[in-house]
């Protein structure tokens, strides 16, 4: 897992409300504005990439064409490891894989801050 300095606190974007009392404050003190929910309206609708990545694995063309139905593939993660998730091909995220209503899902677990690929 990552520091405590790389995770960082989403606002609730679905609220009108200002981000926090703290960042109100820190808005009229600097005479910045201070951010809300409809200030992100206009890319609201911007389709996304959303990826979520449970390990990865090298092999050659020759390999690759052997596999068949049952084959394992050793990825590098371990179990109960984070996965990555990636939005459009940009680590954003790590979390855990969930299982809802016979469906795969994704519980965010860690934003990651400043990520490169």
């Amino acid at each position: 897992m990552a520091d405590q300095d790389d995770e960082i606190a989403l606002p609730d974007l679905a609220s009108a409300e200002p981000l926090s009392a703290e960042l109100e404050a820190a808005g009229e003190e600097d005479g910045d504005h201070v951010r809300m929910a409809h200030d992100l309206e206009a890319v609201f609708d911007v389709p996304v990439n959303v990826s979520a990545v449970l390990g990865k694995t090298h092999m050659e063309v020759s390999n690759l064409l052997k596999l068949g139905r049952g084959t394992i593939v050793e990825l590098d993660r371990k179990v109960g490891e984070a996965i990555d998730i990636y939005v459009n091909d940009r680590l954003v995220a790590r979390g855990e894989v969930v299982v809802v209503d016979d469906r795969l899902g994704v519980t965010m677990t860690e934003i990651v801050k400043g990520a490169a690929n």
